[in-house]
């Protein structure tokens, strides 16, 4: 087969690509694998959520001191420096649930 719209050496070269490519064998199918957990893998799960849901409570507990310290700071007018404290704690929350679910995703 001659590309008709290239002359010269460019067509030739892409006609001995295409008749070499037709020479090549193709690999064969891979065959289907189906993915399984190691043994032990369970209680690694198991360790896992419970991490996730105690780390996730003493962030709940965080965000309740820090809350309740700004309660009682605001009355002398100074509750919004323990903003920060709530800032952190949120960014906790978002660290560990994001871990949690990559964690799963990929399980």
């Amino acid at each position: 087969m001659v590309v008709p719209a290239l002359d010269g050496t460019v067509g030739a070269a892409l006609t001995a690509v295409h008749e070499f490519t037709g020479l090549v064998p193709m690999a064969p199918a891979m065959p289907k694998v189906t993915a399984q957990a190691p043994w032990g893998a369970n209680r690694f799960e198991v360790l896992l959520g419970w991490a996730k849901w105690v780390s996730l409570a003493v962030c709940v507990i965080g965000l309740m001191m820090a809350g309740a310290v700004m309660a009682f700071q605001s009355r002398r007018g100074e509750g919004s420096e323990h903003l920060h404290r709530v800032g952190m704690a949120l960014v906790g929350v978002v660290i560990i649930t994001a871990a949690s679910s990559l964690v799963s995703m990929l399980a």
